[in-house]
């Protein structure tokens, strides 16, 4: 068997987003930098306002009519309670953790097998990578 001759669907492309500080100058912006943020495998640092910042995984999101109406919902990286943060009180928003998900496609995983196989390996287990 070769892999050229494998019959590969494409995965669906993902936006790099790693590092990304997306402009939240209109309603719009903010709604759409949320929903990826929610998408995102990541962390991302959320600064409201008030000042405050909380660096954590978005989990949940409720769009409502408003910003006002709207909330996302984080689990802190630092481990303290959960904290749900409405829309319009969201001054700025970075990408700031690693994307988990980055380069971990099937046909990544394909790609390594046929390259241990290729060199010989015996009993090739492909083992995830930790999540650090």
């Amino acid at each position: 068997m070769k892999p050229d001759e494998l019959e590969v669907v494409a995965g669906a492309s993902r936006e790099q987003l790693e590092g990304w500080i997306p402009n939240l100058a209109t309603d719009e912006e903010i709604r759409e930098a949320l929903e990826k943020a929610f998408s995102y495998r990541g962390d991302v640092t959320i600064t409201c306002k008030d000042g405050s910042r909380v660096e954590g995984y978005v989990f949940d999101r409720r769009t409502g009519r408003t910003l006002e109406e709207s909330i996302v919902r984080v689990m802190p990286k630092d481990g303290s309670p959960r904290r749900v943060i409405r829309y319009s009180d969201i001054s700025a928003l970075v990408f700031s953790g690693k994307d988990t998900a980055a380069g971990k496609s099937w046909e990544a995983w394909v790609r390594k097998y046929w390259e241990k196989r290729a060199a010989g390996e015996r009993n090739i287990s492909l083992t995830p990578e930790p999540l650090e």
